[in-house]
């Protein structure tokens, strides 16, 4: 779904999704989760993309909910909260957790604000490169609300339960630093912007199959004990062993040269 204020370019395989707001410093209206929910799933569709970035434009990655705007639309809130039967989410939770379901690498480029809904979005990314003066904060106690477009659950996966609380019940502003070290972010550098396409270029250089099996196997076994997690292993390698895409893999290994992938296969085994 098209918005102005949510943005879709391509250079070859690679997206960058843009939230377009700066003079609201990207603060969040219900057509800008629409347009997030709406990009994801047309990037879903196409095989031949290999990763994505998340950036905002501007002086802001992101300011979270803007509530003047939001608070306007009564029966479009009313809207958006109804979660899909089909997926178990709602507009304001799939605008973030639509980008763990993408089967390619998600990076979010941090870079001034990440507060409220915009760490959301950032923790639906697999990576999160910031800038070391990004202002993150799970901003929501200040208007005596909690995060509910996905934060808990991403939240639960990224930190330990008491920091968890302690960043959804104080709304504690941390730097993109401390965002690291406590690990909300995985790196921190002055241009998250370029850091962000260095290290796609660097996952470039591995088979788009192994990398959506990477991210279907941590994001499915996470939580889970062993012995699920050693039967999903098997699937997805006995799928990889097969692909042509590895085949591609172990020869330009072989022969000290860049791989040439073809689009990302369909999986084998469900």
């Amino acid at each position: 779904m098209a918005t102005p204020f949510v943005t879709t370019t391509r250079d070859g395989g690679v997206a960058t999704v843009r939230l377009n707001r700066p003079d609201k410093l990207n603060a969040l209206t219900l057509g800008m989760l629409d347009g997030l929910v709406g990009a994801a799933r047309e990037l879903g569709r196409d095989r031949s993309l290999r990763a994505v970035i998340l950036a905002g434009e501007g002086d802001s990655f992101c300011a979270g909910l803007d509530f003047g705007s939001v608070l306007k639309d009564p029966a479009g809130i009313g809207k958006a909260f109804v979660p899909r039967p089909w997926r178990g989410t709602n507009t304001f939770q799939e605008a973030c957790w639509a980008y763990r379901r993408l089967p390619v690498p998600v990076v979010a480029a941090v870079h001034g604000n990440c507060l409220g809904g915009g760490v959301q979005i950032a923790l639906g990314a697999d990576f999160r490169i910031t800038a070391p003066d990004a202002r993150w904060s799970v901003l929501e106690s200040r208007w005596g609300l909690i995060p509910d477009m996905s934060g808990i659950q991403s939240l639960s996966e990224q930190v330990g339960m008491d920091v968890a609380k302690k960043l959804t019940m104080t709304g504690q502003v941390l730097d993109g630093e401390e965002a690291v070290r406590i690990g909300l972010a995985t790196e921190a550098t002055i241009d998250p912007h370029e850091r962000a396409q260095a290290f796609v270029d660097e996952l470039l250089t591995r088979s788009p199959d192994s990398l959506a099996a990477a991210k279907r196997l941590f994001n499915g076994t996470w939580h889970r004990g062993p012995r699920r997690t050693f039967a999903r292993e098997r699937v997805e390698q006995l799928s990889l062993l097969v692909a042509a895409n590895t085949k591609r893999a172990r020869e330009a290994s072989f022969g000290k040269k860049e791989p040439q992938y073809a689009d990302r296969g369909r999986r084998l085994i469900p």
